[in-house]
């Protein structure tokens, strides 16, 4: 949302540039020529310059693997978290699944203790998020408390985070965490995708473990029981 509205803060003030320039212009040299040319210059700069700040973003959205992030399940993206902050210097812990009282990761670095939750979402994260890790705080005897999350927050969720000295990090901080990581002892998030199996991968058809393989047509999942079973998943 600020990303958003900082790009409009430019757009306006580009634009009130453009017709104080051509005001200007008029103002000075009474050439309409004159004024046609400076305007068409003006223009021509303003979309080069649109253009270019589209093509860096798709870079970084490309460069950072925010979609394959996007296509994780949960366990997925919670051992990702853990490889990202590992290469910022934190001690990282992936909790177990069940009975976490809302925390996913404990991370620590200097005397810094801290409670995150992951949500790989593709909707808004809510409050219950932010009550859920609240409370594992004193559970796990923290002294703070992230959410991190490859969507956005809801408003009430972003109050109730203010007010609870709990962290967000939503699409973009992600995005720009990623790019800024020591790419070199950190796996991709295609590589996390490959290694880490999804926690609910069992064949449509009949139940056993999927396995992922190779096609003519890229990566997918395939029944542990093939030839037997062809049951196949989309990776």
């Amino acid at each position: 949302m600020k990303n958003r509205n900082k790009r409009i803060s430019f757009e306006k003030d580009l634009f009130k540039f453009i017709v104080l320039s051509i005001l200007l212009s008029y103002f000075y040299t009474r050439s309409p020529y004159i004024t046609f040319v400076l305007l068409f210059s003006v223009i021509f700069v303003w979309r080069l310059i649109k253009l270019l700040l589209k093509r860096k973003k798709e870079h970084n959205l490309r460069k950072s693997g925010i979609e394959d992030i996007d296509r994780m399940d949960g366990i997925q993206f919670e051992y990702y978290l853990a490889a990202l902050l590992k290469s910022f210097g934190f001690k990282t812990q992936v909790t177990k699944s069940t009975g976490d009282y809302g925390a996913d990761l404990v991370i620590s670095k200097d005397n810094e203790k801290i409670v995150v939750q992951a949500k790989r979402y593709s909707k808004k994260v809510g409050i219950k998020a932010i009550q859920e890790i609240y409370s594992a705080v004193s559970k796990y005897k923290c002294t703070g408390a992230w959410v991190i999350t490859n969507s956005h927050f809801t408003n009430p969720a972003i109050e109730l985070a203010k007010s609870n000295n709990v962290n967000l990090i939503d699409r973009e901080k992600l995005i720009k965490m990623i790019l800024e990581a020591n790419e070199g002892i950190m796996p991709t998030a295609r590589q996390v995708r490959e290694e880490i199996q999804p926690k609910n991968n069992s064949c449509p058809v009949c139940n056993a473990e999927m396995v992922l393989r190779n096609g003519k047509n890229g990566k997918f999942y395939g029944c542990s029981n093939y030839p037997v079973c062809k049951g196949t998943k989309k990776f």
